[in-house]
């Protein structure tokens, strides 16, 4: 049984602040801190579900965010920022189960903690076949292309929320209530970590069990972004399979749903480069 992981920051317990996030800033110690509790109670969960192989992917920031001494049950770690495939790295057709934790709502959708959609100096909005999307929908993709279920999300309320549509049968940890964009009432960290550890436990039985369903993208499929200016939106179209759908607006389309999101990646770094953060 074979379990891989995408981690982002935002959605943990506890972190409510740019500067948790960020290396350099006082409060990034905590963050990680917390991120790394709730990660190894993730593997320790799919472990005792009985998971004999678990492959972490570490999709925050400079992607490089845990001790890697510290990670729990001798997994292995993908780690650095420079990714063809991004935050779903490392993912393929021999997985079992991908779990999202840590993960965050979307720049377009309700209010969410900390919410942005990859880069928020860029993107404004995403919709996969006209259900508009965060990073969990977008990464969704890569899910459906290489036919493994998710089986858990963990974040705040609305991160479940805009992942349901996709991850029908899996297990979900709401590690906050989000307020606002820069407020939530958070779980204890130790409950959270508890809660963690039970879902991931309980997703690799189910999947042993029965199965989970796929996120379910019909194809051809269709990824239209918003992008913040008209400019950015011109920049996008240099990577491949990207067309002008509108004056901020861009559209990938196909039946390859991986090279889809791999045009996806080009653009966020091509923006990147262009003047987005």
């Amino acid at each position: 049984m074979k379990v891989w992981i995408s981690l982002d920051m935002e959605g943990v317990a506890g972190v409510v602040d740019w500067e948790q996030c960020r290396p350099g800033n006082p409060g990034y110690a905590l963050g990680c801190e917390l991120l790394q509790a709730e990660v190894n109670a993730a593997i320790e969960g799919a472990i005792a579900g009985g998971a004999t192989e678990v492959v972490l992917n570490d999709s925050h920031g400079r992607m490089a965010n845990l001790d890697p001494r510290r990670i729990s049950g001798a997994a292995r770690y993908i780690s650095g920022g420079h990714k063809p495939r991004y935050m779903m790295e490392g993912l393929d057709e021999t997985f079992d189960v991908i779990f999202f934790v840590g993960y965050h709502g979307s720049i377009s959708g309700a209010p969410s903690t900390l919410s942005h959609t990859y880069n928020p100096s860029v993107f404004s909005r995403a919709a996969v076949n006209g259900t508009e999307v965060g990073e969990s929908g977008i990464n969704a993709l890569v899910a459906e292309h290489f036919g493994v279920p998710i089986g858990l999300v963990t974040g705040d309320q609305v991160t479940w929320l805009e992942a349901l549509p996709f991850a029908a049968d899996a297990e979900s940890v709401i590690t906050k209530q989000s307020i606002t964009r820069g407020a939530a009432d958070n779980l204890h960290p130790s409950e959270s970590v508890r809660l963690i550890r039970a879902a991931a436990e309980q997703a690799v039985r189910k999947i042993a069990a029965a199965g989970l369903s796929l996120p379910g993208i019909a194809k051809p499929a269709v990824l239209e972004v918003d992008l913040q200016t008209a400019d950015l939106a011109e920049i996008a179209t240099w990577a491949k399979g990207v067309e002008r759908s509108g004056q901020r607006q861009i559209r990938i389309t196909g039946d390859d749903l991986l090279s889809i999101f791999t045009s996806f990646v080009a653009v966020t770094y091509i923006t990147r480069q262009a003047g987005g953060r």
